[in-house]
């Protein structure tokens, strides 16, 4: 592994996964396909994080929805790291459903490689 890959990209990785973490713990993180679409259309979601392992239909399910009610949304990650991050087994979809937290997450995933898409 590069040295800077090392020193820049897994640091934030495993700060932007601990606040989601910290944010689970606070009560601002719902899961599951069904409860993250009601959070974004009623605006309850800040931004919405799926697995970049997720199939295509899950994925174009989520551009189109987070689009439709213009909630950022991060496809990043795999099923895995998000479910460990939030102490669940395997999660897809996630929902921040507060601001700060969404804003201080979303930020350390803009500068990350392991984030594919971000809107």
């Amino acid at each position: 592994m590069n040295s800077w890959l090392q020193k820049r990209v897994l640091p934030m990785m495993n700060r932007a996964l601990s606040q989601l973490g910290l944010a689970m713990r606070a009560g601002k993180v719902v899961t599951g396909d069904e409860i993250v679409l009601k959070g974004i259309r009623s605006s309850e979601a800040k931004l919405v994080i799926l697995a970049g392992d997720a199939s295509d239909n899950t994925k174009k399910k989520f551009r189109d929805k987070c689009g439709s009610y213009k909630i950022p949304l991060v496809i990043g990650f795999d099923r895995e790291s998000l479910g460990t991050s939030v102490g669940k087994p395997e999660r897809v979809v996630l929902a921040v459903t507060d601001q700060g937290f969404a804003e201080m997450i979303s930020k350390k995933m803009e500068t990350m490689s392991e984030v594919e898409y971000i809107e």
